[in-house]
């Protein structure tokens, strides 16, 4: 017996300030099953009483009070969660929440995280690269653990030149370094595979799915995430940031795939939109 699942994820960029611009609006429209938030930047309670009842949440608050914070808010409870990545000494609070869900026979496990912004040069890159290796180690334990896992959330690097607008003008900078993309060369290759990435390395191939680039195909964007600056929002100068990364036999069950851009700069509640996908379990 198959049964529906709508999973959204967005970077709310501070749920507070979001919902007064009109997250919640969004929101009670959508029939959203389970909620991936990223940036919360605010505490449990908060977050519980802007979802209102109905919501079963999940939350891990960042180490430093008014950063990042992950959260994964269900109709259903979770069987289980972890919020640990990599080894004890690094600190990944606020920015990595498993959770696992049983859907009628079957059980899926669905992870929210905010991968560090980065900034070459400095140690937030040298924090992002630490981030990226743990989760490249993740992967393949998630997929073992079940194989019907989803880790979705804003990645902050656009894997390919079809992910950002501006690509020749960002080929320095964090967020699509070689170096960074290289990463997502194996995340999405080939499972088990030599994979030789954009930055000359290699490493094998996790096998996991980008269901955005599944299913858009070969196309610019679409766009996740656009700068305030400027006219980035109304040309749609954008990144796709955000995204739905699932193993095999769950990017199978894709049903539907939507960006939900503002319909107009004026009426954003966040610089990202959500990205809301149907699964059948």
């Amino acid at each position: 017996m198959t049964q529906p699942l709508r999973i959204a994820t967005v970077n709310v960029n501070g749920v507070r300030a979001a919902y007064r611009k009109g997250m919640g609006d969004w929101l009670d429209g959508r029939g959203v099953d389970i909620l991936a938030l990223q940036e919360v930047r605010a505490s449990t309670d908060d977050l519980a009483g802007l979802l209102g009842d109905g919501w079963s949440i999940l939350h891990d608050a960042a180490t430093a009070k008014g950063r990042a914070g992950v959260a994964i808010a269900s109709r259903n409870v979770a069987t289980v969660h972890r919020v640990s990545l990599g080894a004890d000494e690094f600190d990944s609070a606020g920015r990595w929440l498993e959770a696992d869900f049983t859907v009628g026979d079957a059980s899926i496990t669905v992870v929210s995280t905010y991968v560090h912004s980065g900034e070459v040069g400095t140690p937030k890159q040298v924090e992002k690269y630490t981030f990226l290796d743990a989760m490249e180690a993740r992967l393949p334990e998630l997929a073992s653990h079940s194989d019907h896992a989803l880790v979705v959330g804003d990645l902050n690097v656009g894997h390919r030149e079809i992910d950002i607008r501006n690509w020749k003008g960002n080929r320095k900078n964090a967020g699509f370094l070689p170096d960074e993309r290289a990463y997502f060369d194996r995340f999405f290759g080939p499972l088990g595979e030599t994979v030789t990435g954009v930055d000359g390395s290699t490493g094998p191939g996790l096998g996991w799915v980008d269901v955005g680039r599944a299913w858009a195909g070969e196309v610019e964007g679409p766009y996740t995430w656009w700068s305030q600056r400027g006219k980035a929002f109304d040309t749609d100068t954008g990144w796709r940031l955000d995204y739905h990364v699932a193993t095999p036999a769950l990017a199978a069950s894709v049903t539907s795939y939507a960006v939900d851009k503002a319909d107009a700069w004026d009426t954003r509640w966040s610089d990202h939109a959500p990205v809301v996908v149907d699964y059948v379990i």
